[in-house]
């Protein structure tokens, strides 16, 4: 429902400055167009991906195995190689990483096995391990702290759109030609980021030189900046508890949607359609709602509303009930996701807030993966809707930890 009267007023023009941002800041329009490019031939190549190794297996273990090849390397960097992120240059960092992806994307067509297939996504796994904490560690230096809410919005909201828009442009790519033309226009995307990147300077996305305290001592700045910071350390525990819940729901979807609500496969693809409409619903509206009702407020409703809307999802006795409910539910992560990236920004100086980004995330995906594996069993044995109403369970002991975890706006900045 849209605001009346000044208030409305009010959100027309905090709206406005999203677009500001990217009219009056030349680099940062230029991040934006490189990621949101990027971003859509990525989810392009992940539907090319998953039906290219699917066909020549016919596996359900080697999909598996390529999920995991995309996200293991997350893990990896975030413990071993984090502090990269804040020594290189992250313009290199970023450009190479785009360069990596397209030569990988680029082979892609002439590879022979799934072995092959599986071993080059975990290599574009790796460069985007690198390509997203520095994204967002170089975002603060391209924009004011006030623009900051509504940068950070829009930016997740385009990454929301392109996960909603790339799978279905990649169906009908594959489905007239076959999983090579989606690896050549997802490599041809990568190439344009890199050449949109190479025109912002060095210096914009980083304040400045940082010298190593030897590898091991640099990492171990990684997890002290994110154990001693209150706003750092509310993401770790939060989200962490989240992704518990988050691995459930991915596992258990299909099963809810075929089995617990008969609805086929056209009821499932619904569900995920949904997924991804409250996503980018609530990353947009979230730039505005940040100074209306303060960071750590609406950290702990975004989750808040994840537990009742997949509450209500579990308990749904047909489709028709369950999509709003989960628009509801992530409309909800929508808003949150915003909040993660924001109390990490504004909490980790930037000498320090690669490292930071990476060591949540590396910490994020390993519980991801451990949810995914008890998820599996658990739906197996007590079916999705219990599965469901579990996840939901685990949101509510999220949103009470984030109420009482998220700093103020003051405790927040770095």
């Amino acid at each position: 429902m849209t605001p009346r009267g000044d208030a409305g007023r009010a959100v027309s023009v905090r709206g406005i400055l999203s677009l500001d941002a990217l009219r009056n800041s030349p680099d940062f329009r230029r991040l934006f167009l490189a990621t949101f490019g990027s971003g859509v031939g990525t989810y392009l190549a992940v539907v090319a991906l998953t039906v290219d190794v699917f066909d020549r297996t016919g596996s359900g273990a080697w999909v598996s195995a390529l999920l995991i090849a995309d996200f293991l390397p997350v893990i990896l960097i975030g413990l071993l190689f984090a502090p990269l992120v804040d020594r290189l240059s992250r313009r290199r960092l970023l450009i190479v990483s785009d360069l990596v992806r397209a030569a990988v994307f680029c082979v892609l067509p002439f590879a022979t096995s799934a072995t092959t297939i599986v071993a080059l996504a975990a290599v574009v796994g790796i460069a985007t391990g690198f390509f997203r904490p520095a994204v967002y560690a170089g975002m603060p230096n391209l924009v004011d702290d006030a623009a900051l809410p509504e940068a950070t919005s829009l930016f997740q909201t385009v990454e929301n759109l392109t996960w909603m828009v790339g799978p279905v442009v990649g169906g009908i790519v594959i489905a007239v030609q076959g999983p090579d033309l989606a690896y050549w226009l997802n490599a041809a995307t990568f190439v344009v980021s890199a050449a949109l990147l190479a025109r912002i300077s060095a210096a914009r996305l980083q304040a400045g030189t940082v010298e190593s305290r030897g590898h091991w001592r640099d990492i171990g700045d990684g997890f002290q900046v994110v154990l001693r910071s209150k706003a750092l350390l509310a993401v770790l525990v939060v989200w962490n508890v989240v992704m518990l819940g988050n691995a459930a729901i991915n596992v258990a979807e299909v099963v809810l949607a075929k089995v617990a609500l008969d609805s086929g496969d056209i009821g499932f693809g619904v569900l995920v359609a949904a997924s991804g409409l409250g996503l980018t619903l609530g990353s947009f509206a979230s730039g505005t709602a940040v100074d209306r009702i303060g960071l750590g407020s609406l950290y702990a409703l975004g989750i808040g509303l994840m537990a009742v809307g997949y509450a209500i999802a579990a308990v749904a006795p047909n489709i028709y009930v369950a999509v709003p409910a989960v628009v509801l539910a992530t409309f909800g992560n929508g808003a949150a996701v915003v909040c993660n990236a924001l109390f990490v920004q504004r909490g980790a100086p930037d000498e320090l807030r690669g490292r930071a980004f990476t060591v949540i995330m590396s910490s994020n995906y390993a519980l991801l993966g451990v949810g995914m594996v008890g998820a599996g069993a658990l739906t197996d044995a007590v079916g999705a809707r219990w599965v469901w109403g579990g996840a939901a369970a685990v949101y509510l002991v999220a949103g009470l930890l984030a109420f009482a975890l998220a700093p103020s706006r003051r405790e927040a900045t770095a």
